[in-house]
């Protein structure tokens, strides 16, 4: 039997049951080794800390017994790797010595034999053996078969591997993935026959390395690889040659690959090579000046990091919430990313070693960094403990009572209230630190506020006080006061207010005052009121985003003018409050993105997220689009964007998100059903069709997609995977899991409403058309408004040979000879009848897009104008929006210039009113006397082209 005495009450049946098993698989004559070692008190509290702690590591014990007798009798088992002569011996033998060592390393920690320090240096050196063992196996293999790569003068390449982040400071925990970066010296060909490129060469070696690091078989994996640090991502080559590298960080390198190459380290590759390799990534790196520039992309960073801990529910996240293992790893990397130029020294990637440098060259205070020292090794010791239970990555802290007391136990403290508590302290002591560094000139200062209004407000609803409460609000401008005073008194009143706890009431009495000052200051400042106090209910037991606003009067002066200009914005803000973060930097909020900038951000946000989290990837796409809609609605009402720019963003963020929506849903899909004959994820031979708004680059708030799928797969073939099925039944269920992807209602709502009516039969068509279906059904049995809605047709996302297809044959179609008689006649009568179902327009007001002479007249004008014509002027139907296709007709002589201006004038106009209404949240319908000139002459064009 063993003592279970060693370990807390509740836990003694489950160690005593452990033991049995244990003791049972082993036999006696090790259960009788194993006992007379663990005579050893000091031992048996390591075994016992460790069977509680991981069931990763019990699970190991009972599949090699021996195991856990090596481990009792040694102080370290190194690094033995068996022999191997085969991928499958090889994959076999570094898997044996995967566990061996995680079981270790775990055993070690629990037993305080080793120190953080020591552990993560052993996974470390665990990960380069691995890479390299590998590494030097394929590359031999291949090149048998191919011959050694070599460069224009005949010498030969080896690759080079970066490791990145925790693997590049030897600071891996015990669940990590391995961030790579794979690099080669120069082109060329390998001496081989039959020769190939040397890209060629290095991809597959580079896919069989990841192969034998990645792959799950019954042993097991050895390490997770992450390949998506490298340039231009997941839709980037594998490996690159020097001089690619060198370009891409020069010329598109963006400040967050700034970060990510601070701990970057050769594990892997000719030492020599791979200095040069380092030398040449070293200045966009580091400036060759201090480089207080980063300072402002520091403070975004900050921003991020609190903006991710609210949006996912991190608080308990040891590693990225707040006073957590990012924040430490961030204070560090701030002074290496401003100073590390010109001080070499603060170039160390390993952070125990850089923090004394940071104190002796005066960047932090005396004493400062022993304590995040000390502070970071708790906050690592902890996240090995959360792994080590499950051999899983994870961060957060147990909810379950007996899973934070057996936390508490493997960690060698007498209950979890002490190991909680020991947390806190940490946590704010890093908090703190992390602020301190960072923190802009506008969060240190106090926020003044004039007595008046903190007196308004703490005597609001106090009938003594009525009357002067009154004339206050009336002499500043709140009208009707009485009004005004009603709506501070009902929040003042309301059950949630007077639920608050006291540190949540002392924040909304900071910041109500401030409120009212600076609502005071706008023109209507009790529509500011009004619009405001709805947000302010909504986050009253969230009251750290009152924080947020009290501690940063720019988000408090971009509120009230946001809100002042905008109920849609400020409806957005009280159902989505973790908005307010977009607020605390005006610079960036109204600094127009390109489409670019739109599609790597998103691109980097999903970086972030674990890739088999679905949920997670949704909602950070949710959370993406809803703040980049308020950045462009912001930049509407502020005028930094004007109307047809902001149609362009809200099209380019529309792109962006179909984009990588389509990849996550084509990731699950593969993962599924394996890949369809012939398809890779950079051509999937499937592609999303624009129409409407989108494709014409015209899409306003709150518009819904209108898209349509083609693909151009063999459909008798079928996919690769165990569970295969046809390739039309694969890209059927691509476009329905991207459609969930899209609609879905998660607690932020959907990303778009998408409607797929347009396609070929509409909804009695299939989901998803070939092309040949897709043109044989243009030709012989579309109506005649499926060929105007092709005029605004354009691809999207998807395959780029396919979207090049498709824009040929669009070309082809819409320019095939047409009777212009019948179709002017079958124009108008679509016209009429859409007007007789959808004209909103009476004596009193007129309907801007559906009312005679508005918005619809204008696209059917440019459309029958693009379909009648198309034949003689290809040039006009090259574009999708009406705006170029007006401008087209003019420069192919068929449409004079003052013609097409007045209708372009119209339409801008019409389009701008009809965004200014929807910011406002109100119908798209003016008084009648409006726009009179406008829709006169858009009839008289109608009159003069239809008749």
């Amino acid at each position: 039997m063993f003592d279970s005495a060693i370990c807390p009450e509740p836990l003694q049946s489950q160690l005593q049951s452990l033991w049995c098993d244990w003791s049972e698989e082993a036999g006696s004559e090790l259960a009788g080794e194993a006992k007379e070692l663990l005579r050893d008190r000091a031992l048996r509290l390591g075994l016992a800390r460790s069977f509680i702690g991981s069931e990763f590591f019990y699970r190991q014990c009972r599949r090699q017994p021996q195991l856990l007798i090596d481990l009792l009798k040694s102080d370290d088992q190194g690094l033995p790797l068996a022999s191997f002569d085969s991928d499958e011996s090889l994959d076999f033998s570094l898997r044996q010595l995967r566990n061996r060592t995680i079981a270790e390393v775990i055993y070690r920690d629990f037993a305080d034999q080793w120190d953080i320090p020591k552990a993560c240096l052993r996974l470390s050196d665990l990960a380069e053996l691995a890479i390299n063992t590998a590494l030097q196996w394929h590359h031999d293999q291949l090149a048998q078969r191919y011959g050694e790569p070599r460069d224009r003068l005949g010498n030969a390449q080896s690759m080079v591997v970066l490791g990145m982040g925790k693997l590049g400071a030897r600071e891996l925990n015990l669940s990590s993935d391995i961030d790579l970066i794979f690099a080669y010296p120069e082109p060329g060909h390998t001496d081989g026959e039959p020769c190939v490129e040397n890209q060629k060469f290095f991809q597959r070696l580079g896919q069989r390395l990841i192969k034998s690091l990645d792959a799950i078989n019954a042993d097991g994996f050895v390490f997770r690889v992450d390949m998506r640090l490298r340039p231009y991502g997941d839709s980037g080559p594998l490996v690159s040659h020097f001089a690619a590298l060198e370009d891409y960080y020069q010329t598109q390198g963006r400040e967050w690959e700034r970060y990510a190459m601070v701990k970057a380290r050769p594990v892997a590759g000719k030492s020599e090579v791979a200095a040069e390799l380092m030398e040449l990534l070293r200045p966009f790196t580091y400036r060759r000046y201090i480089d207080f520039s980063a300072i402002d992309a520091l403070r975004e960073m900050k921003a991020l990091i609190q903006r991710q801990v609210r949006a996912r529910g991190l608080t308990d996240n040891i590693k990225l919430g707040r006073g957590g293992i990012r924040e430490v790893e961030f204070i560090a990397q701030a002074f290496q990313l401003i100073r590390g130029g010109r001080e070499p020294a603060l170039r160390e990637r390993n952070l125990l070693k850089l923090l004394p440098l940071l104190e002796s060259d005066g960047h932090v205070e005396p004493g400062v960094a022993d304590e995040l020292a000390n502070c970071y090794l708790l906050l690592r010791r902890v996240e090995h403990a959360l792994q080590a239970y499950k051999d899983q990555q994870t961060q957060a802290l147990p909810q379950d009572q007996s899973e934070r007391e057996r936390l508490a136990f493997a960690l060698g403290r007498d209950s979890w209230d002490q190991l909680y508590a020991e947390l806190a302290g940490v946590r704010n002591v890093v908090e703190r630190e992390f602020d301190t560094v960072i923190a802009p000139p506008e969060e240190i200062a106090e926020p003044r506020v004039a007595e008046e209004w903190q007196g308004l407000w703490g005597s609001c609803s106090e009938g003594g006080s009525e009357e002067v409460n009154q004339q206050t609000l009336e002499n500043i401008g709140f009208s009707p006061a009485r009004e005004a005073l009603d709506l501070l008194q009902d929040l003042n009143d309301s059950s949630m207010v007077a639920a608050l706890p006291a540190p949540s009431r002392a924040r909304l009495d900071q910041f109500m005052p401030l409120l009212l000052a600076a609502a005071s200051l706008q023109e209507r400042p009790l529509l500011v009121l009004g619009r405001v106090l709805p947000l302010v209910r909504s986050i009253l037991r969230r009251s750290a985003y009152l924080v947020l606003i009290n501690e940063n009067p720019p988000v408090l002066s971009q509120l009230v003018q946001l809100c002042s200009a905008s109920p849609r914005i400020a409806e957005q803000l009280a159902r989505h409050p973790i908005l307010l973060d977009e607020l605390l930097d005006s610079r960036r909020l109204l600094a127009p993105a390109t489409a670019a900038d739109i599609a790597d951000e998103v691109r980097r946000e999903l970086l972030r997220i674990d890739p088999e989290d679905l949920e997670l990837q949704m909602e950070a796409l949710r959370y993406f689009k809803q703040s980049q809609s308020l950045r462009i609605a912001a930049q509407e009402v502020s005028g930094a964007l004007p109307l047809m720019q902001v149609s362009d963003s809200l099209t380019w963020l529309a792109e962006g998100i179909l984009q990588q929506s389509l990849s996550l849903a084509w990731a699950q899909m593969v993962g599924k059903y394996g890949q369809p004959a012939g398809a890779t994820a950079e051509d999937m031979h499937f592609a999303i069709v624009a129409y409407g708004k989108l494709g014409g680059l015209e899409l306003s708030h709150g518009s819904d997609l209108d898209i349509v799928f083609v693909h151009d797969a063999d459909p008798q073939s079928y996919t690769d995977g165990d569970n295969s099925i046809d390739n039309l039944r694969f890209y059927t269920r691509l476009a329905q899991r991207l459609i969930h992807i899209l609609q879905t209602r998660t607690l932020s709502g959907p990303l778009y409403e998408v409607d797929t009516r347009l396609r070929p039969s509409g909804n009695s068509g299939l989901l998803v058309t070939s092309m040949t279906a897709f043109e044989k059904y243009q030709r012989e049995s579309a109506w005649t408004w499926e060929h105007q809605a092709l005029v605004r047709a354009r691809p999207v996302a998807g395959s780029g040979p396919l979207c090049e297809d498709f824009q040929a044959l669009r070309l082809r179609l819409l320019c095939e000879p047409r009777n212009e008689g019948k179709l002017r006649e079958e124009v108008i009568a679509m016209r009429n009848k859409m007007r007789t179902h959808l004209d909103k327009s009476n004596d009193q007001n007129f309907d801007l897009k559906h009312g005679p002479g508005g918005i619809v007249d204008i696209e059917f004008l440019v459309q029958y104008a693009a379909l009648a014509w198309a034949q003689a002027a290809p040039s006009i139907v090259r574009y999708t929006d009406n705006i170029r296709i007006l401008e087209s007709l003019n420069d192919a002589g068929l449409m004079p210039a003052k013609q097409v201006g007045h209708l372009i004038d119209a339409y801008k106009a019409y389009r701008s009113e009809g965004h200014r209404l929807a910011l406002q949240h109100l119908p798209g319908t003016v008084s009648d006397d409006r726009f009179t000139a406008e829709r006169k002459t858009v009839l008289t064009n109608w009159q003069q082209l239809l008749g």
